[in-house]
């Protein structure tokens, strides 16, 4: 009896939590979505389906799914290729000190809040005037380029900046999987005459099956909900809405337009399209690989 009344006084504030931050709030914001909402109107009208009626004929939503799409694929393979490689080379390195030093300052971005470093990108390396990289070009003869009117350069830039702002999480996850492969497998395909680049397809990353499923499934969800930056560097969306993805449109349709219930059918979207993804990952990357 008394370890139940622990576990109710343990659980019951969590759920209560979880319930008003979570919970009611993802039911309110579907709710929003059938209704023609804006929070300066007295009146906000049922609609329905209207909205998600509207989402089939919005050209710049199924631009933003594209586009979000798009920079998820590309972005989560350049951050698992990158981290595995500097994962890999942080865990041979042979003293303690030294991997704990490349760790930290990977992760140092990790923990510098994305607004500010986007802020820092945006003048200081993409900036029209002055930026580093239009320096770098300057260099070789080029002429100072406007990055932001471009289309797929400034899409690209952004994928950059995300890989340098979050590969530290990864590279902590992976160097502690790669670390917790026994020496001995690597040793015998040593012994065997494998190379460095065989034992680490062939035996290690298998492995570390469980981590790389866990950080596939965590990074593409994550990147699917990524909007700091993109509100930054490109608050409208970029030229032609080149660089527009739905958190920011979802931003876009609530605090410019205020057209809230629209903006919460937009969000349900996400929400369905995150939802579908993980599930199709978690089920091609079920791992069963053990070495006890």
């Amino acid at each position: 009896m008394k370890n139940n009344r622990f576990v109710a006084a343990v659980l019951i504030p969590s759920f209560l939590f979880l319930f008003v931050f979570v919970v009611f709030p993802v039911v309110y914001g579907l709710g929003i979505s059938f209704y023609e909402y804006n929070p300066a109107n007295s009146q906000n009208p049922f609609t329905g389906l209207e909205n998600y009626r509207r989402l089939l004929q919005d050209e710049v939503f199924w631009l933003s799914v594209k586009n979000t799409i798009l920079f998820c694929v590309i972005a989560v393979t350049g951050n698992i290729v990158v981290t595995l490689f500097l994962a890999e080379i942080i865990s041979i390195l042979p003293s303690k000190w030294m991997k704990t030093m490349f760790r930290t300052i990977l992760f140092i971005p990790c923990i510098a809040p994305m607004v500010g470093t986007s802020m820092v990108w945006k003048y200081g390396i993409f900036g029209t005037d002055g930026g580093l990289l239009n320096r770098i070009a300057g260099i070789f003869g080029f002429a100072p380029k406007n990055w932001f009117l471009t289309t797929w350069p400034m899409f690209i830039l952004i994928i950059v900046y995300t890989l340098w702002a979050d590969i530290g999480y990864n590279v902590v996850l992976f160097t502690a999987g790669l670390e917790g492969v026994p020496k001995e497998f690597d040793e015998a395909a040593a012994i065997d005459g494998a190379g460095p680049v065989r034992r680490f397809l062939w035996i290690k990353l298998p492995l570390i099956g469980r981590t790389f499923a866990f950080v596939a499934i965590m990074t593409m969800a994550n990147y699917f909900q990524m909007f700091a930056q993109f509100r930054v560097f490109v608050a409208n969306g970029g030229r032609n809405y080149s660089a527009m993805v739905l958190t920011n449109y979802v931003y876009k349709m609530s605090f410019d337009s205020f057209d809230m219930g629209y903006a919460s059918a937009v969000a349900a979207a996400l929400f369905v399209l995150v939802f579908i993804v993980a599930m199709i990952q978690n089920k091609m990357m079920r791992s069963d690989w053990s070495y006890e």
